[in-house]
């Protein structure tokens, strides 16, 4: 893999990053929500990642550090040094890796019920559905998707000072 390949990596993390802020966005702005088209309170969703690309095998293997048999052999044979399985780490064309978004699932548990018999969505006897979303939870996934994001900046700016040495190195 070049540096090409990993900043193809570093993007794919960025993108999915910025999916999972979003949806985490929502479901803070929706912590409230006790009615939607669909009818009753809004449900939390989360975010599903998949591995999108060749994977971490294929990468060893360009770096002569893995074999498709799952061990590693880089220089000297050590011991401890295995893949338990590369089932679904390699794909046929070699593709950098990465990270990409499978989907938003909803979260189908049942909603938080209050009493609050003014409330329009007040049932019979008073009580009103409230979406199960905890708000310090909700704070906690932000920060991790934030600090990822960050992170993945960091990474993509090492990556464009490497990338301009070496364009340096070439003059």
């Amino acid at each position: 893999m070049n540096l090409f390949g990993v900043m193809d990596v570093t993007g794919s993390a960025l993108k999915a990053e910025r999916v999972r802020a979003e949806v985490v966005a929502s479901n803070m702005a929706n912590a409230e929500t006790t009615r939607t088209p669909s009818g009753g309170p809004y449900q939390r969703q989360s975010v599903v990642f998949q591995q999108a690309g060749g994977g971490f095998a294929n990468a060893m293997q360009d770096f002569g550090v893995g074999s498709s048999s799952g061990t590693f052999s880089g220089g000297t044979s050590s011991p401890g040094m295995m893949l338990a399985s590369t089932d679904g780490l390699e794909d046929g064309d070699g593709t950098p890796g990465g990270v990409e978004v499978s989907g938003v699932v909803t979260d189908h548990s049942a909603p938080l019920e209050r009493y609050d018999p003014g409330h329009p969505d007040a049932d019979a006897s008073g009580f009103v559905a409230y979406p199960d979303i905890n708000p310090l939870t909700v704070m906690v996934d932000l920060m991790g998707a934030t600090r990822a994001y960050g992170m993945n900046v960091s990474a993509l700016q090492a990556e464009k000072g490497m990338l301009t040495a070496s364009l340096d190195i070439l003059k």
